[in-house]
């Protein structure tokens, strides 16, 4: 059986208007959990590199906890399960009335589950830094909140650019999840492109051309900001 090409399709409407609408969803959902994601991440990061055992405790637990369920129970437990623990008038508001509740839920449970991996990051290129700074920062009259703030965060960052480029572009691919909670980005409307018109090999195509183009947008933009950033330079 020869399978009929039909490159056309992809620019007949409303199949374009789909990819569109998807890759758009793809965006929004990667860049709103990743501004959560770095900011849960750096606070969680930054408390867990503190000799405090007690403080400690509770960010290693969030860590171990989220960094090692697997993103898609997590994105059931979230939508499926955590309405159903909580108080009756929020779990229906949250089900029922919450506009787009599954694309909130999608960026929350993508957004922390991420941010327990840009906590180990953050945490390791703090720990990373010589001793001898944060010493220099408290002989300098600094808070400890200003040590961090001003002396040992910013050294940190700029060491961490690569593996935080690797968590971005895996919170793009990621994302595809959020399509087994009815989310539609661009993977569950290529699935329904293939679905209306059969052409799977044209629809999926064209998903991976987007996939890979967002990528080589943000690798491009991340070497940018490391050249720019790394230590050393000028």
């Amino acid at each position: 059986m020869n399978y009929s090409w039909n490159w056309a399709v992809l620019i007949s409407e409303p199949y374009l208007q789909w990819l569109g609408w998807g890759t758009l969803m793809t965006i929004v959902i990667s860049l709103v959990s990743w501004a959560i994601a770095l900011a849960i991440g750096t606070i969680v990061g930054t408390f867990h590199s503190t000799g405090n055992s007690r403080i400690r405790l509770f960010t290693s637990s969030y860590i171990s906890l989220f960094r090692n369920m697997p993103l898609l129970l997590q994105m059931f437990l979230w939508f499926f399960v955590v309405p159903e623990l909580l108080p009756d008038a929020i779990g229906t508001w949250l089900k029922r009335d919450l506009p787009h509740s599954e694309v909130v839920t999608a960026i929350v449970a993508l957004g922390l589950f991420t941010a327990s991996r840009v906590a180990v990051q953050v945490s390791a290129g703090i720990v990373a830094l010589p001793r001898g700074q944060g010493m220099a920062a408290k002989a300098a009259g600094f808070s400890t909140a200003q040590a961090y703030r001003l002396v040992l965060l910013p050294q940190a960052f700029r060491l961490i650019v690569p593996p935080l480029t690797s968590e971005y572009l895996t919170i793009f691919k990621n994302s595809s999840i959020a399509m087994t909670i009815g989310v539609f980005e661009l993977t569950a409307q290529t699935q329904q492109i293939e679905s209306f018109t059969y052409q799977g090999f044209e629809a999926f195509t064209a998903a991976t051309v987007i996939y890979m183009s967002i990528a080589l947008l943000v690798t491009t933009f991340m070497r940018q900001v490391e050249r720019r950033t790394s230590i050393g330079s000028t």
